[in-house]
């Protein structure tokens, strides 16, 4: 008897935790019987097919989410007619809704899991391994079975789950992900972790023996899935605190969390990390109280932007926050507020996402009232409402687009700030800038980087030209906090008249090391191959450098970008201002 769990992942860098939870669970003899295969969105139907064919399961098992569920579905059609023998089985969040209705368009089928699997998947390996008697199915709890519903399982005892990764082979570059809690406190209407109303914890001596494995092994991501993760103050502050106390210096963790509630001393110890030792990804999703409401949300946007505020100050967590497009009784204008005051905020990224209606979700019974529609298919998408025309729609999916280009990417830090100050808000100027794009036909998928540079700098052409040479030296300041371009960039200015300067500053440095003390044992020549310095007429690296410098004067000053040393919260060189006539002026970054 030979079982194949299939995930079919959105990218490869992400891993399926749920076929190795079940796996884990079945036990060491079910395990020997088993078999875990994962693939990507990206590959070729047949190609999957091939490669499930050629491992002659007995029976196979698919995790079906939004993003697998069209390509499960064709390999559904296909697989009987290569493998009539072997039994098909599925689960997951994007069938534990309506499975009768999956089982009847689907009579391959042998059954659906429903919900939590762990308890429900060891009970069929069991009867698979002693016969395979199908009858015995019926007395299974979480089933849906030819026959019908079979009673609902209870729901798992967290500290009972076994951990998955006793062998981080399989997760080489991949994405580690890590539950510690299960259900969800609060009803937001659009999530179908609302539906279960208590949280279950894993014990906590059992969670810091599972963070020391991920220590020991130099894990270098952890991604926390718990839906929110602070909602028990003493649970979170314990896991804070341990990987406080044992932080190697390289693993991150990742924790999804509700801003508004985060106290004081959450806040004080969060501002104690090192660098890089945690990121936040904080839901907002609106901040207008009417759509709050509707969504069963009661966010305090004054308290969450002190607190967002608060943990920015300590300039040591990355913080990540999220808007959702297409809720109850938010139109184009309302979005747009809610925009600027989230942005206003200035998290390291703002996600502008689109409403998905889940089935079985509170907003999936309300979409009729709301004039909700949405894709038919998966991932289920809002088209439009009452408040927002498909038209909205796509307005909001072009200034997506750039806010992904520009802000999230960390590119243009600096440059970003000015184009800013010529709209009366940040929507105002985003939404310029996907016109601008839209009328040009530029590319938004292009791979080079330095396009975007390029495109940024017509754009500016266009809305201020007056400081068009300003633009010019915030983007050079912007792509060498980045990289040490091997050529250079077209919109930087010629290094011409200042090579000698250049030269004469790293055949000093070959001798007095006075900027550059980690690099000993390397000449002037590798010294500027490893470096870069660039000479600014304006001062770039203050906060406002709105000043009027004329182009043939000498520099305001030379950056020094060194880039062994680099920020770990955006990646950015280390930068040393070098006053001319040689002074370093102590506010380098």
């Amino acid at each position: 008897m030979k079982f194949l769990l299939v995930a079919i992942n959105a990218k490869y860098i992400h891993s399926n935790p749920a076929i190795y939870s079940l796996r884990a669970s079945a036990g060491k003899e079910a395990a020997e019987h088993m078999e875990l295969a994962e693939y990507t969105i990206n590959q070729y139907m047949q190609d999957i097919l091939a490669d499930i064919y050629a491992k002659k399961p007995d029976v196979i098992g698919f995790s079906c989410y939004i993003w697998n569920w069209k390509l499960i579905r064709e390999l559904l059609m296909e697989l009987p007619k290569i493998l009539p023998g072997t039994d098909l089985w599925l689960g997951g969040p994007e069938v534990s809704f309506d499975a009768d209705k999956t089982m009847e368009a689907y009579p391959q089928l042998t059954g659906i899991m429903i919900g939590e699997g762990e308890v429900t998947f060891r009970k069929v390996m069991e009867v698979y391994l002693c016969g395979g008697n199908r009858e015995a199915f019926r007395e299974i709890p979480g089933l849906c079975l030819r026959t019908g519903f079979t009673p609902l399982s209870q729901p798992a005892d967290m500290s009972s789950v076994p951990f998955l990764y006793d062998d981080l082979a399989p997760f080489e570059n991949r994405i580690i992900y890590y539950e510690t809690s299960r259900g969800c406190p609060f009803r937001c209407s659009y999530c179908l972790s609302s539906i279960e109303k208590s949280v279950r914890l894993r014990d906590i001596a059992t969670v810091k023996k599972e963070l020391q494995f991920f220590l020991d092994n130099r894990v270098k991501q952890v991604k926390f899935v718990d839906r929110t993760f602070n909602c028990n103050h003493d649970h979170a502050m314990e896991i804070w605190k341990y990987i406080k106390e044992h932080d190697n210096g390289v693993t991150n963790f990742h924790f999804e969390i509700a801003g508004e509630i985060l106290r004081q001393d959450e806040i004080e110890l969060l501002q104690s990390f090192r660098p890089g030792l945690a990121q936040l990804e904080i839901g907002v999703q609106s901040t207008n109280p009417d759509t709050l409401k509707a969504v069963n949300r009661s966010a305090d946007i004054e308290k969450l932007k002190k607190v967002v505020d608060a943990i920015a100050g300590g300039r040591n967590i990355h913080q990540h926050l999220d808007l959702i497009a297409g809720l109850p009784y938010e139109d184009y204008e309302s979005f747009g507020r809610s925009f600027d005051e989230v942005y206003g905020i200035h998290p390291e990224q703002l996600q502008l996402g689109f409403l998905k209606v889940l089935k079985g979700s509170g907003m999936w019974e309300k979409a009729e009232e709301y004039g909700i529609r949405y894709l038919q298919e998966p991932p289920y998408e809002v088209l439009c409402t009452k408040w927002l025309s498909y038209d909205d729609i796509l307005r909001l999916k072009g200034i997506e687009e750039m806010v992904e280009l520009y802000y999230n990417s960390n590119q243009f830090t600096h440059t970003l700030p000015l184009l800013e100050s010529r709209f009366s808000t940040p929507f105002a100027m985003y939404e310029q800038l996907a016109r601008f794009y839209g009328a040009h036909k530029y590319s938004t998928g292009s791979p080079a980087r330095v396009y975007r540079y390029l495109v940024l700098l017509a754009f500016a052409k266009e809305v201020d030209e007056e400081r068009l040479p300003l633009y010019r030296e915030l983007l050079t300041y912007d792509m060498y906090l980045r990289e040490n371009p091997k050529s250079r960039p077209e919109f930087a200015k010629s290094l011409t008249p200042y090579k000698e300067v250049i030269r004469g500053f790293y055949r000093r440095e070959e001798e007095e090391r006075r900027y550059l003390s980690a690099y000993a044992g390397y000449d002037s020549q590798q010294l500027a191959r490893m470096t870069h310095l660039e000479p600014f007429q304006y001062p770039v690296w203050e906060k406002e450098p709105n000043h009027k410098i004329h182009e043939n004067s000498e520099p305001a000053g030379y950056l020094l970008f060194d880039y062994q040393v680099r920020n770990p919260l955006n990646g950015e060189a280390a930068v040393q201002l070098i006053i001319p006539g040689g002074g370093k002026s102590e506010g380098g970054k």
